[in-house]
């Protein structure tokens, strides 16, 4: 029975991610319904913890945007890249990596590639080289972010064992940035130049390419008070969130009988995400149904589906064979917990979801009895979704580049992205793991 229920969770997981998206979602919960009707399995109690985590901080991040924020945000972005366009390979994954760190949303990054390819076509720099690395560092800096999914999960997990977001982040902020360094390091004299790239000069005989062709930029972009006054209130959520969740002995608490119990850190970031919502709505004078019709809520949602329905079936067939597994490779994972990292990276690449991933295996891992350090240190390993180009993000980045020279490739792994991906994933991974093993 054991085999045919994991049998019925695999199948499930690579349905989903054939169809990915929302029906990654969809195919969990058709999992767990058939754990629990077919096979007579216990449910596990559903994530609505990280749920409403996630919720909250994409509604956060969707009022900001109908707000006009996010352009605000792409405008500096631009505007700083512009100014040094021969060094776009090291500031390109640098500003990725901050907006998206700061917004906890990729789609920031997304707004930002066209400029990056723009930006280095001028200055005669190969595209490929600061896209490659930037749409690493967007996806990398999911991790590195306290607005994001897969830490809001993180946090869930590890909150009660005394881990709290502070922790998280001296661990994986710096680690992450480091593995990136080394990654924009390697891109930066990677393939031919590109006045030497046949694929360039291809493109510029045939007159596909035009070199005084600009791609539509934000130099007409006129800022609004309510753009600025949303970023003022996005920022102050943030640092109250990071505050709060660094510093628990802040938040209120209450005598009962002889306990004194303290508010939980999720429920302080539900609270701080929808209340600075309103906030927004009022100050900045937002239409609600724009909130609701905005690409990051959609984007969003689509990643509470998908959070919910793995982990809800995950959870299910793990708590009803934890002894089995505990007995089978606890053992070895305690003795070998890269396994245990290695075991994170597969995960990810076919749930193509670093916040579906986290809530899925994390638990799992402390389960079996794996000490923190290895949990927050294997947290990178989540960023391996990169492996497969099917990700908007990377279509995106071979569409704006118009020289070519960032490509999918032939042979599905072969693409763009792939070492630079593979080097700052696993560079990530061993400076995080060893950041958590000397601070935790």
């Amino acid at each position: 029975m054991l085999l045919l229920e994991a049998l019925v969770v695999i199948a499930c997981i690579a349905i989903g991610a054939r169809y990915s998206g929302i029906a990654l979602g969809f195919a969990g919960i058709l999992g767990e319904l058939i754990l629990v009707f077919v096979f007579g399995l216990k449910p596990a109690s559903p994530p609505i913890n990280v749920i409403l985590i996630i919720m909250a901080i994409t509604c956060l991040a969707a009022t900001a945007q109908a707000a006009g924020g996010l352009d605000f945000l792409v405008h500096i972005a631009e505007r700083l890249l512009r100014s040094n366009p021969q060094h776009i390979t090291f500031l390109a994954p640098l500003v990725c990596f901050l907006a998206v760190m700061f917004t906890g949303t990729s789609y920031v990054a997304i707004a930002v590639y066209p400029v990056i390819a723009e930006v280095a076509l001028d200055a005669k720099i190969r595209p490929e080289r600061p896209l490659s690395i930037a749409v690493i560092a967007a996806q990398h800096a999911i991790s590195a972010s306290p607005m994001s999914a897969a830490t809001a999960a993180l946090i869930a997990i590890l909150s009660v064992h005394g881990i709290g977001l502070g922790n998280i982040m001296m661990c994986l902020v710096p680690g992450i940035f480091i593995g990136l360094t080394v990654g924009a390091l390697f891109v930066l004299r990677r393939g031919k130049e590109l006045e030497e790239d046949p694929e360039f000069r291809r493109r510029i005989q045939s007159g596909e390419l035009e070199l005084n062709a600009k791609a539509e930029t934000s130099k007409s972009y006129k800022q609004s008070s309510s753009a600025t006054l949303s970023i003022v209130i996005f920022a102050i959520a943030v640092a109250s969130i990071i505050l709060f969740g660094s510093c628990t002995s802040l938040l209120p608490s209450w005598t009962v009988g002889e306990k004194t119990i303290r508010l939980p850190v999720s429920q302080v970031i539900q609270m701080i995400g929808f209340g600075s919502c309103m906030l927004m709505i009022a100050c900045c004078k937002i239409d609600p149904n724009k909130i609701i019709k905005s690409s990051v809520f959609g984007a969003g949602m689509v990643g509470v589906v998908a959070t919910f329905g793995i982990a809800w079936m995950a959870d299910t067939f793990f708590e009803a064979h934890s002894k089995e597994f505990i007995h089978t490779i606890g053992d070895l994972l305690q003795q070998y917990p890269m396994l245990f990292t290695l075991m994170v990276w597969v995960l990810a690449v076919l749930l193509a979801s670093q916040g579906a991933t986290t809530q899925a295996v994390m638990p799992i891992g402390l389960a079996l009895g794996l000490p923190v350090t290895t949990i927050v240190g294997s947290a990178p390993a989540v960023n391996s979704i990169f492996l497969f180009p099917t990700s908007g993000s990377m279509i995106a980045a071979v569409m704006f580049d118009r020289t070519g020279t960032t490509c999918i490739g032939k042979y599905l792994v072969d693409h763009s992205f792939t070492l630079p991906g593979l080097i700052s994933n696993f560079c990530s991974i061993a400076a995080s793991w060893t950041i958590a093993s000397i601070l935790l």
